[in-house]
C-alpha cells in the first residue's frame, strides 16, 4: 500500500498548493532583509547555522527574474533559513564553507543561463565579459558550472544532500549532444555526482523535497516527485518497462491497439483536429529501427514491445526507455529517436516517466511538474524581494540587473515549440500567468521603492510578450494533446487567442498615477498577434518606443519548417497592421526583424534569398545570431544527426536535414545577413560567382555587393556622389525615445542584435 500511495503521488495531476505546507520551526526568524552571503550576515539574523545554502553562478540579485532569488525566497516563505554562496572560487573547498554545513542540503545552479553559453559566441570564441556579474567581468564562473560546484560542495561537507537545478542541469538531464565539445556527454547527473535533479520551473518541487528532508527522510528515497531525475539501479517491482522503439514504430497501428502516443485514456481530439495542419505528432511519425532496450539489471520489471502490449497498461505504473547513453552516441538514428520520444512525452497531463541507461545504472525522469496556479504563482512574485543586488556589490553595474530591474514578468512558458529554442524544454508548453491585480501590485512596488525609477516600465512580458493567459479551451484536450507546437503549422482550433485580457492589462497598468509609459520589449509572437487586431492596435499605439521586435527568423520555407516557425506572409500580414495602426496614431515607428543564420535545413540559397529580401525590405542588421545548438532542442538533434526528428526516424525513408557545420560556410550565412558590409563583400562575391549569380554583383540598385574591392582606393567620381548604393542610403538613426535607446532590449537573443531600416516603409 505504501508502495501504490507513492505512484499514485507520482501522477497526481491535482497538485497540492505549495504555501499549505506547515512552515518549518525557524520561520519565527521572520524574513531577511537579504539573504546572507557571509557568516557575519548569519549572526547579525540570529542564525547558528543555515538550513539550505544555494550556490549559484550569478551575481546574487533579490530580484524575481534571477532563478537563486525566488527558490531562496521561497524556501524562506516555507521557514527554512537559506544562505547564498554566489560566484564561489572553485578551485577553493574553503571556499564552499563559508557559511558553514547546511543541515538540509546544498542548492546548485550555474545561473539563470547555461554556463558554455555564457562564456562562448555560437562560433566557440571565449567572451570576455559576463552581464550577470558585478562589474560585467567575465571568468566568475567555470565551465559547466553546475558539476564543478556540485563536486566542490560534496568535497566541502562529505554526506550532505546535493540538489542540482536551473537551466544547465535542466537541459543536461539526459545524454545530450554538446555542441561545445562536439561530442554526446552523459546527463549531468553522473558527471555532478548529485543526488537529485530538479528540472523546469521547479518551485514545486523544491519546497516538497524541502519538507521532506526536513522531516527526516532520506533523499535517496525520495523518489516520487515530478520535476525531479535521479540515478537508480534496477527498476522498482510493480513498475512495466515500455521500448521506446516500440511504441513510436510504423506498425504501431496495425494489430488494432490503442497507441500510447494517442493516449490510453481518452481520444485526443487535439491531435484529430489538426490533422489538417500536420502530421500526426506520433503513431503514423515512428520509427523503423532495431529495438534499444538494454536488458541488463531489469530486475523484477516487464519489458513490453508495442506489438505484445497488454491491454490498458496503467500509465501510473509504466515507464518508457530510450535508447541507452553508449547507444546514443554510437547511433545518429537512435539519437534523433530519442530526442522525438523525449519531446513527446512532455505534456505534464499524460506524460510518462523515462528512463536511460549509462552504464550500470538508469538516469530516472520523473513526469514534468504540474504548472503553478495563478494563485501560487502570484505568491512566488510577491515574496519580499528587495528588488536589487545584494549590498555587498556597492556601486558596481551588473547589466543583466540594469536590463530588468523596471521589468515585470506577467508569465512563463511557450507553446510556439520552436526547434531552435530551449524555453519549451525548461519551462514547458503551458503558459502560467500571474492575476492582473498581481502585474499592478508590482508595477506600482516598482515605482515606489526601486532607486532611479523615472516613471517607464520597460516590459510587461515574458518569455513572449503576448501568450498571457492564452491556453486550450478544454483541459481534456489539453491533458491529452502532444502536439509540439500549438501554433506551428496553423494555429490549433483549440488555441484561444483571445488577447482581450492582456490589452485590459496594459491598460490599466499605463493609467496607474506616476506611470509615464509602458513598453513591451519582450519578444512578440505575430502569428497571435494578428489574430487579434484590437491588441496590435493598443501595442503600435501605445507601447512601442519607435522599434519593435518580432522574429521572423527566416524567409525560405525550408529552413522556417524545420524552425516550426510560420511562413513570411504572416509577418506581411502584421507589418501592415503595424503600419496602419502606427500611421493612425500618428508615430514613425518600425519593425525590427530578428533573424538566425546556419539553421539546420538552411542552404546557400536560403541565404542569399534571405538577402535579397532585407536588401528590397530596406534593412541592415547590425548584428546577426548564427544558430547555437543547445542541449536537448529539437534543432540541435537535427544538426547533429542529420536527420529530422519531427518526422519518422527509420533507416530507409527519415529525412535527411543539411547541417551547417563548415566554418566558413557559417562565415557566408552570418555574411548574406550582413551584405551592407565591406569586410563581407568578398566572401559573398566568391559565392555568388559559384552559385552562378555574378548578375548580384555590382554597383546599381538590383545589385546585392558592388564589384570594386574595399580594402584598394577607389577613383573619385566625377559626379562626386558616388556610384555604390552602400554610400548613397542614409541609414536612419535609432530612435532615442525609448527605454533601449535604439538599442535591442531585453527579449533579443543576441546582444544589440537587430536591423537599422533605411528611410520610411
Amino acid at each position: 500500500m505504501h508502495l501504490l500511495n507513492r505512484y499514485n503521488r507520482l501522477m497526481n495531476t491535482q497538485a497540492r498548493d505549495i504555501f499549505s505546507h506547515r512552515k518549518y520551526w525557524p520561520h519565527k526568524f521572520g524574513p531577511a532583509t537579504e539573504l546572507p552571503m557571509t557568516r557575519e550576515e548569519m549572526d547579525i539574523l540570529g542564525w547558528d547555522s543555515c538550513d539550505v545554502i544555494i550556490l549559484t553562478g550569478d551575481a546574487y540579485v533579490d530580484h524575481p527574474s534571477f532563478g537563486m532569488a525566488i527558490i531562496g525566497r521561497l524556501l524562506e516563505a516555507q521557514g527554512f533559513r537559506v544562505g547564498i554562496i554566489s560566484q564561489p572560487k572553485w578551485n577553493d573547498v574553503e571556499d564552499f564553507q563559508r557559511l558553514g554545513k547546511p543541515n538540509l542540503f546544498f542548492g546548485v545552479a550555474s545561473g539563470n543561463m547555461d554556463s558554455l553559453v555564457n562564456h562562448y559566441t555560437s562560433d566557440r570564441k571565449r567572451r570576455s565579459d559576463d552581464a550577470y556579474t558585478a562589474g560585467n567581468v567575465g571568468g566568475k564562473r567555470p565551465d559547466r558550472a553546475t558539476i564543478v560546484y556540485s563536486q566542490r560542495a560534496k568535497e566541502a561537507y562529505k554526506g550532505v544532500p546535493v540538489v542540482i537545478g536551473g537551466i544547465e542541469a535542466s537541459l543536461r538531464r539526459i545524454a545530450q549532444y554538446d555542441y561545445w565539445s562536439e561530442k554526446v556527454r552523459r546527463s549531468i547527473l553522473p558527471d555532478s555526482k548529485a543526488d537529485l535533479l530538479v528540472y523546469g520551473n521547479a518551485e514545486r518541487a523544491i519546497v516538497e523535497v524541502a519538507h521532506r528532508i526536513a522531516a527526516g527522510e532520506k533523499i535517496a528515497d525520495i523518489t516520487d516527485i515530478r520535476g525531479t531525475a535521479f540515478m537508480r539501479q534496477g527498476i522498482p517491482e510493480g513498475w512495466t518497462v515500455i521500448d521506446s522503439t516500440s511504441i513510436d514504430a510504423p506498425d504501431s497501428l496495425e494489430h488494432n491497439e490503442p497507441n500510447p502516443y494517442i493516449d490510453t485514456t481518452q481520444k485526443n481530439d487535439c491531435e484529430k483536429s489538426n490533422q489538417e495542419g500536420i502530421a500526426k505528432q506520433a503513431g503514423e511519425n515512428g520509427v523503423a529501427i532495431q529495438p534499444a532496450v538494454d536488458k541488463q539489471n531489469e530486475g523484477a520489471a516487464q519489458i513490453v514491445f508495442f506489438d505484445h502490449r497488454p491491454k490498458n497498461i496503467d500509465r501510473n505504473t509504466s515507464v518508457i526507455r530510450m535508447p541507452s547513453y553508449d547507444q546514443v552516441v554510437e547511433d545518429k538514428y537512435l539519437y534523433a529517436h530519442t530526442s522525438r520520444v523525449f519531446h513527446l512525452e512532455t505534456n505534464p497531463g499524460n506524460a510518462r516517466a523515462l528512463i536511460q541507461r549509462h552504464g550500470k545504472r538508469d538516469v530516472w525522469l520523473n513526469p514534468p511538474p504540474i504548472p503553478l496556479s495563478m494563485s501560487e504563482f502570484d505568491k512566488v512574485f510577491e515574496l519580499p524581494y528587495t528588488r536589487l543586488p545584494h549590498t555587498s556589490y556597492g556601486d558596481a553595474i551588473i547589466p543583466a540587473y540594469n536590463m530588468i530591474r523596471f521589468s515585470v514578468n506577467i508569465m512563463r512558458g511557450c507553446f510556439g515549440g520552436c526547434t531552435f529554442c530551449s524555453i519549451t524544454e525548461h519551462e514547458g508548453r503551458i503558459i502560467q500567468s500571474r492575476s492582473e491585480d498581481s502585474v499592478i501590485r508590482e508595477v506600482e512596488t516598482i515605482r515606489d521603492t526601486v532607486p532611479g525609477f523615472t516613471g517607464n516600465i520597460s516590459d510587461l512580458g515574458g518569455p513572449t510578450a503576448n501568450m498571457y493567459r492564452l491556453q486550450c479551451k478544454s483541459p481534456k484536450i489539453e491533458a491529452s494533446c502532444r502536439r509540439l507546437s500549438c501554433v506551428y503549422p496553423g494555429i490549433c482550433k483549440n488555441l484561444n487567442t483571445n488577447h482581450k485580457p492582456l490589452t485590459k492589462l496594459y491598460r490599466r497598468a499605463r493609467d496607474l498615477p506616476g506611470i509615464k509609459k509602458i513598453f513591451i520589449a519582450s519578444g512578440l509572437r505575430y502569428d497571435l498577434a494578428v489574430e487579434d487586431p484590437e491588441y496590435v492596435k493598443e501595442l503600435v499605439s501605445h507601447h512601442v518606443g519607435g522599434y519593435l521586435k518580432i522574429a521572423p527568423e527566416h524567409t525560405e520555407a525550408a529552413p522556417l519548417s524545420k524552425m516550426m516557425k510560420p511562413g513570411i506572409g504572416t509577418y506581411d500580414r502584421f507589418k501592415q497592421l503595424f503600419d496602419k495602426y502606427s500611421e493612425e496614431a500618428g508615430k514613425e515607428q518600425y519593425l525590427i526583424p530578428y533573424f538566425i543564420s546556419a539553421h539546420p535545413g538552411t542552404t546557400d540559397e536560403d541565404m542569399l534569398n534571405l538577402a535579397l529580401w532585407l536588401k528590397q525590405s530596406g534593412f541592415r542588421p547590425d548584428q546577426v545570431q548564427a544558430f547555437l545548438p543547445t542541449p536537448m532542442a529539437i534543432a540541435s538533434a537535427m544538426y547533429h544527426t542529420e536527420l529530422n526528428p519531427l518526422k519518422k526516424v527509420d533507416r530507409e525513408g527519415t529525412e535527411h536535414v543539411g547541417s551547417v557545420k563548415d566554418p566558413r560556410q557559417r562565415r557566408l550565412h552570418k555574411a548574406l545577413l550582413r551584405y551592407h558590409a565591406p569586410e563581407n563583400w568578398p566572401i559573398i562575391r566568391e559565392a555568388l560567382t559559384k552559385m552562378g549569380r555574378t548578375d548580384l554583383i555590382g554597383n546599381g540598385k538590383k545589385h546585392l555587393v558592388p564589384a570594386w574591392d574595399p580594402s584598394k582606393p577607389r577613383a573619385k567620381s566625377s559626379g562626386g556622389s558616388g556610384s555604390d548604393l552602400h554610400h548613397r542610403i542614409r541609414v536612419k538613426p535609432a530612435n532615442t525615445n525609448g527605454p533601449n535607446k535604439g538599442k535591442a532590449g531585453r527579449g533579443g537573443r543576441g546582444k544589440g542584435k537587430g536591423a537599422k531600416p533605411i528611410g520610411k516603409r
